[in-house]
Parts: structure tokens; sequence; C-alpha cells
């Protein structure tokens, strides 16, 4: 599989996001695990997780276990994974999403963060999500903490526009290494964030590449032109879809949930589909 930089970190261009191995229609412990296996024997070296990624209210930090555990009991080498995780973004366990950027919980989630991945320094730390309620840079001012302590490697931000990644961007003295939003032929929003973190050489991380958990297996059916291009190469819609957001830049690192061996095992042979410039711009011009 081909390889894309993450601030000083080389990882497989196709990651795999964690949420579904842990809210709602999450599979059982044994094929979660099995999924995390399928994506590291695919080679995949980008595993993205948060404190957020679970069902109930008293399981906060399910996710991060997980991927602990399958790091854990995987046969064979991890040591060129990179873990990423998130913290600021709330589950009190009946569904809903709340935020809390304030230093002081930030400060106490990364702690808790590197105790359940059982790592002294998290790999890569990202502040989830703005919370209205604190100035972002001072938000943003906690992870610049982190990473003079040396307690994270590497800093992010999500669900941020452009002007809040220039701002954590300066907040943090040049060391944003990446942004992570939603993007997919269904999400297009965020072009304007992906195209300035190509001009900054900063790794963005589409999230719900594929538009979401439950739309995802109906992509074709949304774009026909994915669909059609997936039928003249004899491979799935979902690959076509992460082909053509490799192909927007270089700094793209597409981050698609799986709940099943099966799928990241497809998502992952994406990396190799190489689409034409006319191909290319027949699915421009789909999500239009």
């Amino acid at each position: 599989m081909q390889a894309r930089r993450i601030g000083d970190s080389q990882v497989s261009a196709i990651g795999l996001g964690g949420m579904p191995l842990s809210i709602e229609g999450r599979p059982d412990r044994e094929r979660a695990l099995a999924t995390v296996h399928a994506a590291l024997d695919a080679g995949v070296t980008l595993i993205d997780t948060a404190d957020a990624y679970h069902l109930h209210a008293d399981e906060v930090g399910h996710n991060e276990e997980l991927v602990a555990e399958a790091l854990r009991t995987y046969g064979g080498s991890t040591d060129g994974v990179l873990v990423a995780t998130k913290g600021g973004h709330l589950r009190p366990g009946d569904g809903s999403w709340t935020q809390d950027g304030s230093p002081e919980h930030l400060r106490r989630a990364v702690q808790d963060s590197a105790r359940r991945l059982g790592v002294e320094a998290i790999g890569l730390y990202q502040f989830h999500r703005p919370d209205p309620a604190v100035p972002y840079a001072d938000s943003v001012g906690v992870l610049a903490e982190l990473l003079d302590a040396g307690t994270i490697r590497m800093a992010g931000i999500s669900n941020a526009d452009p002007a809040q990644i220039a701002e954590a961007q300066e907040v943090l003295g040049g060391r944003l290494v990446s942004v992570q939003n939603q993007y997919s032929p269904a999400f297009t929003s965020s072009h304007p964030e992906l195209e300035l973190c190509a001009q900054l050489g900063i790794a963005f991380l589409p999230w719900s590449p594929l538009g979401g958990i439950s739309k995802a297996g109906d992509l074709g059916g949304q774009h026909s032109a994915f669909a059609e291009v997936a039928q003249e190469h004899g491979v799935s819609p979902q690959q076509v879809a992460l082909a053509w957001e490799l192909a927007q830049s270089d700094v793209v690192v597409p981050i698609p949930g799986s709940s099943r061996p099966e799928t990241i095992q497809d998502s992952v042979r994406a990396a190799d589909l190489v689409l034409t410039p006319a191909e290319l711009s027949r699915l421009d011009a789909a999500v239009r």
C-alpha cells in the first residue's frame, strides 16, 4: 500500500476509523478485534479512535481500550502503527454528543487516554470538536503544553474551519500536523479546509469518507458515477470513493470506519486503485 505522512510519521494511505466498533450497532468483541487485526494484516498503520467512542455512560474510552487490546494481541509487529485519539467531545450515554474544551478537562482526558492505550506518550492527540463556551486558543493551548511536556508526540484538530486551522497553527507554533473533518462524495463542504491543509502541508483525515455508517453501503446508489466507474474497474463503489479522495491531494488520508474484516480489506485496496484524469473529472462533476 502506498504511504503518506502525518508530521514525522509515515502511515498507510488508508487508515481505520474505530468508531463503528464501539457505538450503536457495534459488533461483539471477538469480531471487533478481528476487524482491527484484518486492518493490520492489510498494511494499515493508522488507527483513529477517541475517548467518546462508546455506547454507555460508564464505558468512556471503550474504543481506546479495544484498540489497545487489538494491538497487544496481534501476532505481528505493531512498531510502525500510529494510534490517533481525540478528546473534548463527550457522550453522556443517551446517544447525544456534548463538548468540553476546557483546559482542565483536556488535561485529565489525555492522561486517561494514555492509560487506556497503555502508552507513555500518545502518538497523535487531536482536539475533537470546538467548544463554544471556551476560547479556541485556550483549548488548543493545552495541546501545546502536552507537546512541550512530551505527553503527546503530535497534535491535531478535528471539525475545524479554515480560521480555526490558522489559529491552531499559530497557537501551536507551527506544530499542527493534522485536521480531521467530515469529507465524502456526499459531504464536500470541507473542501476549503482540505485545500488549506494542502497549502500548509498538514495531513487531512476525512472522517465518514464513505458517507457514514448507515449510508456507506448505498454509496453507489446515491452517486451513480461512482458505481459506473466501479463497474468499469471491477471494484466496489466504496473503493472508487476512497481512491477519488486520495487523488484530491497527497495530504489526504481517509479513515473509513469498519465493523467487519471484509469491509476494511475492501477499503484498503483503494490505495492501489488508479483513476484516470477523465474518471476523476467525471466524479468531481457528480459531487458538485
